[in-house]
């Protein structure tokens, strides 16, 4: 078996990055239009960030109202479609596949099952609400695993180039 090359903080970041633009942003989107504008009050975040950006110290004093039920059917779409792009391009999402890494299984290499990466993806959470460490264990990790990894029994690793 071929010695496995592990993705690191920067490159993971990057493929967050682009999962962000690429495949949460239009999701949002649609489920913004869906909710008729009622998921959150855009004019709010508007007036805010006109406030912040005129020096005004009292810009965040006044949140947006947000719908939870709106901001539910966002995260657990993100969820599936997420799941559904691992499921179709073997533990890849658009921005993983740009940058050429997967998420596999820790101690055969193969691909992640159901249970693994709805796992994983409950393990963002953890791994967000521990201030970030959950993910900036995978700066000083050698096996570069976050939290979220180690939950599910997964790591990241560059994609195999196809050898003839």
């Amino acid at each position: 078996m071929k010695k496995q090359r592990y993705a690191g903080f920067w490159i993971r970041f990057l493929a967050s990055l682009l999962d962000t633009i690429f495949l949460a942003l239009p999701v949002a989107i649609i489920i913004y239009f869906l909710s008729d504008g009622n998921w959150f009050d855009f004019s709010q975040y508007q007036q805010n960030i006109m406030m912040a950006m005129s020096g005004n110290t009292h810009a965040l004093d006044k949140q947006p109202h947000t719908s939870l039920q709106w901001e539910l059917l966002f995260e657990v779409s993100t969820l599936l479609v997420t799941l559904l792009f691992w499921k179709k391009w073997r533990g890849a999402t658009p921005g993983k596949k740009f940058v050429h890494i997967k998420i596999v299984d820790a101690k055969t290499y193969l691909d992640i099952n159901n249970i693994q990466a709805i796992t994983r993806s409950f393990g963002y959470i953890v791994s967000t609400l521990a201030f970030l460490v959950g993910f900036l264990m995978v700066a000083f990790r050698k096996d570069k695993r976050g939290l979220h990894d180690l939950l599910a029994g997964t790591v990241v690793v560059y994609e195999e180039e196809e050898t003839d």
